[in-house]
């Protein structure tokens, strides 16, 4: 999500914009510290900042394109296969679990601090990555990286809407938007050959320059961050409800058909207690004197329509990018490096979406109109995928994958921007987070059922046999396999049409009454 992180979510971040200086706020709550004047930054200041966000937005978007297509790789090189799918589990429990709690801290002790130790501990997990002797050893190093990289992605989004009006985003757009771009063309093709070529390893020991630079980028000008003056506390107990159901709830995803049969009492016993917690959760966000997430945002119909929308398009997207680098080696028989030149279609149309989404949202009353149009257009490509697959012709394969994630990112900067225009200025960092939560839960979601479509058919669910089919010994059960792959993402994809298709177009600027 891992996707990341989700990187999907990291899209959004090249079109979000704040509501416009003239919209008015609502009265200030009982007890509530009157915000002080805000100070407008310079636009020095102003690019000051964006320098450091770019880094950070590169380390999380870099660190999901570059370990796509070097799955197979590890996966063959550490000697187990089956548990491959926990490279990107384990970052995305991780990661899930944390992104609202950045949101939370960050409206109570400011973003800069919480961004500084997103860098850091991603830095950190990124190094005992590149150490890791074993896939549960890398597995356990993902985990800690997906920590820092819950608050990266969040955490960015919410200070460009501290800062700029839409007007001014679009002047920077084009530059946030190449952060994307270039992580999502050199990405692929640095794991491919990197794990080809040289050792996989590298793949995380590039993070360090990049953290480091971040880290340096961001500690000065953050201070210049305005700040909204309302208190909040943090709910500890809805905390740890929440980061037990969700990641109760995603292990028995992660389990079921591949490791244990659906009806298995590990599964069950783990869906039981995700049960159990979640409800735990939701009796705490009714009950709580200041829930987790406010619950006037979750009722917020605006937000649960963008939000669930993103969850389906993100889900769907971060799936494909950790599943179509197995299909093009284990059913097309390219190489690891060939896949990584291969997945640059896709990697590239999410961002070539997000940019004629964020765009149009300027100049469009109706700015819902261009993301259905290619929504319809991404439907289509999946549906071709899901029909004819491996005997495509190459070439038409390609423009298919573009198509499908053209449509899939002008979703992204449309739901941030739409969340953030639809509350209080003191609730942007939980807001934002909230929606990076459930859009990286529905990451988790779709790449735990993908895998249990991939993983789940090798005869017997060995490590022998998962091994083989990423070695292409059977292309034809793989190709099998991916047929019902595309099957599932073409219901994401009508799931998140439909809730795009509910999404009120309120005009940017306009706070709720």
């Amino acid at each position: 999500m891992p996707l990341t992180d989700q990187r999907d979510g990291a899209l959004a971040a090249a079109a979000s914009a704040d509501p416009s200086p003239g919209a008015t706020s609502p009265p200030p709550a009982a007890g509530a510290v009157p915000p002080p004047a805000r100070t407008r930054l310079a636009a020095h200041e102003i690019r000051a900042i964006v320098a450091g966000l770019m880094a950070a937005m590169l380390l999380a978007a870099l660190d999901q394109t570059i370990v796509a297509t070097a799955m197979p790789t590890i996966g063959l090189d550490l000697g187990d296969a089956a548990h491959l799918p926990w490279i990107v589990t384990a970052y995305l429990l991780a990661s899930t679990a944390v992104t609202p709690l950045y949101g939370k801290l960050s409206d109570i002790h400011g973003r800069r601090v919480m961004l500084l130790i997103a860098i850091a501990v991603f830095s950190l997990g990124s190094l005992a990555c590149a150490l890791a002797p074993t896939m549960i050893a890398l597995a356990f190093a993902r985990a800690i990286q997906g920590i820092g990289g819950g608050g990266l992605i969040a955490l960015s989004q919410t200070i460009l809407a501290d800062i700029m009006t839409p007007r001014e985003r679009a002047g920077y757009q084009v530059y946030i938007a190449g952060v994307f771009a270039t992580a999502s063309v050199a990405g692929p093709l640095l794991g491919g050959v990197l794990s080809q070529h040289l050792h996989w390893s590298l793949i995380f020991w590039i993070n360090l320059p990049i953290g480091f630079l971040a880290f340096w980028l961001t500690n000065d000008k953050l201070k210049l961050l305005p700040r909204h003056g309302r208190r909040h506390r943090l709910d500890y107990a809805g905390a740890l409800l929440l980061v037990v159901s969700s990641t109760t709830l995603l292990l028995a995803l992660s389990r079921g058909g591949v490791q244990d049969p659906w009806l298995s009492a590990p599964v069950l016993g783990l869906l039981g207690a995700a049960l159990v917690f979640g409800g735990a959760f939701v009796a705490r966000l009714l009950t709580a004197r200041e829930p987790l997430i406010p619950t006037a945002v979750l009722a917020n119909r605006i937000v649960a329509c963008a939000t669930l929308a993103a969850c389906f398009a993100m889900g769907t997207f971060i799936g494909l990018t950790i599943y179509v680098p197995i299909f093009l080696e284990g059913v097309v028989g390219l190489s690891a490096s060939q896949s990584g030149l291969a997945l640059v279609p896709l990697m590239i149309g999410t961002v070539t979406g997000a940019t004629l989404s964020g765009r149009s949202m300027l100049y469009f009353r109706h700015y819902k109109r261009v993301p259905l149009a290619m929504m319809v257009g991404s439907l289509v490509a999946c549906l071709t995928l899901a029909v004819y697959g491996r005997d495509l012709p190459f070439w038409l394969m390609e423009v298919a994958l573009a198509f499908l994630s053209i449509g899939l990112g002008t979703i992204l900067p449309l739901s941030t921007i739409t969340i953030q225009n639809a509350v209080a200025p003191d609730q942007l960092g939980i807001a934002t987070a909230a929606m990076n939560f459930f859009r990286s839960l529905g990451g988790a979601l779709i790449v735990a059922l993908f895998g249990t479509l991939v993983l789940g058919a090798a005869a017997g669910q060995t490590g022998a046999d998962i091994a083989g089919l990423l070695r292409g010994a059977d292309p034809a059960l793989l190709a099998g396999a991916f047929r019902a792959v595309f099957v599932a993402a073409c219901l994401c994809l009508l799931m998140a049409l439909a809730f795009l298709a509910l999404l009120e177009e309120r005009p940017l600027g306009e706070r709720p009454k």
